[in-house]
């Protein structure tokens, strides 16, 4: 079993930026990928970003590309999502998961993700 705690949502203006963290706990981290899904009121989820363990394969949705950047610090256990440009249509529920079955994380979205947090709420204002 894997927990996840996000950390870092709150509210901000169009325009400026936060930055998300997940620390993850439990058995078998090693070489669990990890990323980031969201969902808005009314939209399916969908995932914004990945990482593998390494750090070789990364995605990002189109929608946030050159906007947001994840990164991983291993040695922590924890996982970051900066966020760049925050646009309204970025507001969100934000879901950090973990998966070990991924090498390839631009996987994740057809196949999903194993383990996922509680979230951490994101609202940009217009």
């Amino acid at each position: 079993q894997v927990q996840l705690v996000e950390s870092g949502g709150g509210l901000v203006q169009a325009g400026g930026s936060l930055r998300l963290s997940c620390a993850a706990s439990g058995r078998d981290l090693i070489r669990h990928a990890m990323g980031w899904f969201r969902q808005a009121p009314g939209k399916e989820r969908e995932f914004v970003a990945g990482i593998n363990w390494s750090g070789d394969s990364i995605y990002y949705v189109d929608s946030v590309k050159g906007r947001f950047t994840i990164s991983r610090d291993n040695a922590k256990n924890t996982v970051y999502l900066q966020m760049n440009s925050l646009k309204p249509e970025d507001t969100a529920v934000y879901y950090c998961a973990a998966d070990n079955s991924y090498e390839d994380v631009t996987y994740v979205p057809k196949y999903g993700m194993t383990y996922l947090g509680k979230g951490t709420l994101v609202t940009v204002s217009s």
